[in-house]
């Protein structure tokens, strides 16, 4: 299967053999348990589209046992692709490689994919197919974090706010400071942080820390790929040192669970508002089915607003706990089912430790699946699943920042537009009465960045080389 020889073949040029087969064999989740059939919710659910109205009512839809399945665990248990006239068989998949895959391949009709996945195969991107994947909305935002080991805590490293109370304007350059101490002292093979796909989000947000506090990741330690199952045990047997994940799998790492690590940072402190997954199909999907992605687009909004309410989100972390989605169940009796996915969801996130602190913080904004908290700078009539396009641009600066293609796209607005179908889903949700931003693009104010630095879309190369720690510098960039 093309799937799994990605795996191993990134494992190899990322780990080396050995490294490799010791992390492979640590998967936590064996087998394909994706849900099947239809809950007694979902029957109950009277349909507003007809099946035989749909192309291609019978779909099959990817999802990994991460927290972000949750609106696809609630489409499918709630009614909502019924609801639509879709019977959508749902199939877990190992790992965002094998997400991303099914979709090029023709394994999955729909799946979710990390952000950057779309847009690195449009632009063919190192470490990515090329292949004309499409989006048409966001799956939520936020709802992932950085790990570290308890060696880079035992050396002095902390919590990204912690560094934010004690130095202030000063905080990136402490935390570089003990960053660059802690990979100075080790050998090679333990200058490793692992993130889930090279188009991830995740990479670049690690790289983008790392930059911002004056450490070269280039040059420091190497970014690998491991399935977010994996991540825990591969710390535990120091595979890697650090990682970047959506949840449950950094709760899982930290004093009290695993007891491995803790959480450095949420992506949200990196750029608030982020889009971290989004719904991916190939082009010939939306041409050949364009009913059928309709409705699917519709189920998936209508989970996702289910998923956003204050008072849904204990059952959508409850649900997702079940084997066929993340099979988050804390072993140890008592313990309430949603230690491990209800932090991120509910919004009480404990960045763990190793000296007995409570560092449990609660926010609303922890995980966004329609509704933006108001601590967050939005647009009118913005909601989390409208797509921005200027954020695939910023996507594809981060691409070319470190050396995934050798040069800033000139047609990176047609790229764009081609990828991030902003267009039909500004469509589809007012059939749904959802009001939409009429902009494709907009400008992301430095107060979003760790780093105070704004993202203008209209001036993406001049954003490009205001990165003094960039592949190849100081070599400038310039339009292709």
């Amino acid at each position: 299967m093309a799937a799994y020889n990605w795996t191993r073949r990134d494992f190899i040029l990322g780990m080396g053999a050995t490294t490799a087969s010791m992390a492979l064999s640590s998967c936590a989740i064996k087998g394909n348990t994706g849900a099947t059939g239809l809950s007694e919710e979902a029957l109950a659910i009277e349909p507003v589209v007809r099946s035989q109205d749909l192309e291609k009512p019978d779909i099959t839809v990817g999802y990994v046992p991460v927290n972000d399945c949750a609106p696809f665990a609630i489409a499918w248990k709630k009614g909502f692709f019924r609801k639509y006239g879709l019977n959508v068989r749902l199939n877990r998949e190992a790992s965002w490689a094998t997400s991303r895959d099914g979709l090029i391949f023709g394994r999955l009709d729909a799946a979710p994919v990390v952000s950057g996945a779309v847009t690195n195969a449009r632009i063919g991107a190192e470490g990515a197919r090329h292949a004309p994947l499409c989006a048409g909305m966001t799956i939520h935002r936020h709802g992932n974090a950085m790990t570290m080991n308890k060696a880079m805590w035992d050396f002095g490293l902390r919590p990204w706010y912690e560094y934010q109370e004690k130095y202030g304007d000063g905080a990136l350059e402490a935390f570089g400071r003990d960053f660059r101490g802690y990979f100075d002292n080790q050998p090679p093979e333990r200058k490793v942080w692992a993130v889930v796909l090279s188009s991830a989000i995740y990479e670049y947000f690690v790289r983008y820390i790392s930059a911002a506090a004056g450490v070269d990741p280039l040059k420091e330690f190497r970014v690998i790929i491991v399935p977010p199952p994996q991540m825990v045990t591969n710390v535990r047997i120091g595979a890697m040192q650090a990682y970047m994940v959506a949840e449950p799998w950094n709760t899982r790492a930290i004093t009290g669970n695993e007891g491995i690590g803790f959480t450095f940072a949420q992506g949200k402190e990196v750029w608030l508002g982020h889009p971290d997954r989004l719904l991916g199909v190939m082009e010939s999907f939306i041409n050949q089915y364009p009913k059928t992605y309709r409705s699917l687009i519709k189920a998936m909004i209508e989970a996702c607003q289910y998923c956003s309410k204050p008072e849904n989100r204990q059952e959508v972390a409850e649900l997702i706990t079940d084997r066929s989605f993340t099979g988050a169940k804390p072993k140890k009796p008592g313990a309430p089912i949603t230690k491990f996915t209800g932090p991120a969801i509910l919004g009480n996130y404990n960045y763990g430790g190793f000296d007995g602190k409570d560092r449990t913080i609660t926010s609303a904004d922890n995980t966004i699946f329609f509704d933006i908290p108001d601590n967050l700078p939005k647009q009118p009539k913005e909601h989390s699943t409208f797509l921005w396009r200027s954020r695939s641009i910023w996507l594809m600066t981060q691409a070319a920042r470190w050396g995934q293609i050798k040069e800033f796209p000139k047609n990176a607005e047609e790229l764009a537009a081609k990828g991030w179908r902003t267009d039909l889903y500004r469509e589809i949700a007012a059939e749904m009465g959802i009001e939409s931003p009429k902009d494709d693009y907009k400008v992301e104010s430095k107060e979003v960045f760790i780093d105070k630095k704004a993202f203008d879309p209209s001036n993406p190369v001049g954003y490009l080389n205001s990165f003094e720690i960039r592949a190849k510098s100081p070599i400038r960039f310039y339009m292709s």
